[in-house]
């Protein structure tokens, strides 16, 4: 079996870690992966999956943040790696004039010293440039596995850590928002959201408590955290334009409540099984029906596969205003688009600290509509007008077909009659900037009322 290098300068590696963590012949302390503490410089103490803790070579993330419409180096925008479950797993890296940014990564060892496997995603923030991923964009999922030895360092360095920025419309904010979380103990991910006249903005605490919120309007703000398991206090800031405020948010006595309910899965297709999240009310956008969830407000807990048939409970909810999702990931189903039956209207629900909350309504799922190649799950890269096409959905009499922009605003429609025994298919008639990103969303329709649609998260086509 061959060998890979990293694995090789490891191995070299775990015998002077004896030293500096702690082995059988040494009485001195383990290195402290909470502290960074105990090893020597150009290693990193990192924990062991069996238990305790070594000294390694660091795992960093290499990449860079540039302008998607022409390719220009995007200056000081904020990079932070997330885990599967939506919390920071890193410190915040700031890009370069360059647009170059480097990440240490905190990453879990076998007992070799090799990385245990781990997938990540990253955000990036700037000033003048809609946050990433954000609107109709998703990030790709990043597997540390492919790491390489490089000058002490075990570096990931690919098209995946290239983060391509669209710049926002004139007339966006120029203030911002900065300062520190009082992060609960374990629990890094924190999503802070500024909220002026009911539409919020966010930005996400690093594993050290900081933040930063860009693009802001001249104005008052209030300012909260949210996590699952935690409450945070409330400020009230002036933002003026060219101007960074500070706010930092201290910890809150306040209890956390739940939301409980209940799916019902109707027609369901290919789909078995949904997910529920929570999106915080302000950051909702009612053209995508998309927002940004707290760290760990989701049924099943995040990480796990979606696998609600019916009752669920999301614990740990903090104070506040939400939206509740149901089938927002790609799994087959989507929330019901028939407004004409109950359990389809989207749910807006307070709660309050504390409180148990309880849906009077069953959330009705049903089986989406499925594109076909070229589009489906994953964004499409494309030089000239793609094809849409999808399964045809046997009980519909027309289709209604929306394409979106990254900022949400509907740049081309079409009406497509019903098919019996054939799939429809529409070239794309409509706009094709460089660097900007589209999604495609079918409705089949009954006599005039939605029956069906496509997921939120699928039919995603960019120019490069």
């Amino acid at each position: 079996m061959r060998t890979h290098p990293s694995r090789v300068l490891l191995l070299l590696l775990a015998v002077p870690c004896l030293a500096a963590c702690g082995g059988d012949g040494e009485k001195e302390p383990p290195c402290d992966p909470a502290a960074g503490t105990g090893c020597a410089p150009g290693l990193v103490c990192e924990r062991v999956s069996d238990g305790g803790s070594m000294c390694a070579e660091p795992v960093v993330l290499r990449g860079g943040v540039f302008d998607l419409e022409d390719d220009a180096a995007v200056a000081g925008a904020r990079v932070v790696a997330f885990d599967v479950n939506g919390a920071p797993l890193s410190s915040v890296a700031t890009s370069g004039e360059d647009g170059a940014w480097a990440l240490a990564v905190p990453h879990e060892r076998a007992p070799d010293g090799t990385p245990v496997p781990l997938r990540l995603t990253l955000r990036a923030d700037a000033a003048g440039y809609q946050t990433f991923p954000g609107g109709i964009r998703t990030a790709l999922p990043i597997d540390t596995t492919g790491a390489v030895a490089k000058g002490g360092e075990l570096v990931i360095e690919s098209a995946v850590t290239r983060i391509g920025l669209i710049a926002l419309p004139d007339g966006a904010g120029t203030g911002s928002i900065s300062g520190t979380v009082a992060l609960p103990a374990g629990k890094p991910g924190v999503l802070v959201v500024a909220e002026k006249d009911g539409v919020g903005v966010s930005g996400v605490a690093d594993r050290d408590g900081h933040y930063r919120i860009f693009n802001l309007d001249a104005g008052a703000y209030t300012v909260t955290g949210y996590t699952r398991g935690s409450s945070f206090e409330t400020a009230r800031v002036d933002v003026a334009a060219d101007a960074d405020t500070a706010a930092d948010l201290a910890r809150s006595d306040a209890r956390t409540g739940s939301i409980a309910g209940k799916v019902s899965i109707v027609n369901p297709g290919d789909g078995t099984a949904t997910s529920i999240v929570l999106v915080v009310e302000s950051l909702f956008d009612e053209a995508t029906l998309r927002g940004e969830s707290p760290p760990g407000l989701r049924a099943p807990n995040p990480g796990v596969r979606p696998d609600v048939t019916g009752a669920f409970r999301i614990d740990g909810v903090p104070p506040g205003r939400y939206v509740v999702l149901a089938s927002f990931e790609n799994d087959a189903l989507v929330r019901d688009p028939d407004i004409t039956i109950g359990g389809t209207q989207i749910v807006h629900q307070a709660v309050a600290p504390g409180q148990d909350v309880v849906l009077a309504e069953t959330f009705k799922v049903t089986g989406a509509v499925q594109f076909l190649p070229p589009l489906g799950l994953e964004p499409l890269a494309v030089s000239a007008a793609p094809t849409i096409a999808w399964a045809d959905d046997s009980s519909e009499d027309a289709y209604e077909l929306s394409v979106y922009d990254a900022f949400g605003n509907v740049v081309w429609t079409h009406d497509e009659p019903g098919h019996s025994g054939s799939n429809p298919a529409v070239p794309y008639a409509g706009p094709l900037e460089p660097g900007m990103y589209y999604q495609a969303k079918v409705r089949s329709l009954k006599r005039g009322t939605p029956i069906s649609q496509s997921e939120d998260l699928a039919g995603i086509f960019f120019v490069p």
